[in-house]
């Protein structure tokens, strides 16, 4: 795989929660480092996305926000 996208990180998919039209992935790509992210189901099934499944989690963004709890 080649993407342009510099920050991928290899992982293990820990969870999919299913919702009517998108679910939420959850890759642990460091112990107890897990990164989250929306996408269809129709995609978590053309990925053949399941628990224990080996996935990446590219991330490209132009800006990253940052906030606090004061």
């Amino acid at each position: 795989m080649k993407l342009s996208a510099r920050n991928q990180l290899k992982g293990t998919v820990v969870a999919i929660d299913k919702g009517a039209v998108n679910s939420i992935v959850k890759i642990e790509v460091a112990p107890e480092v897990v990164i989250t992210s929306s996408i269809t189901n129709a995609s978590v099934e053309e990925l053949g996305l399941v628990e224990g499944a080996e996935a990446y989690a590219v991330i490209k963004a132009s800006s990253v926000l940052v906030g606090t709890d004061n």
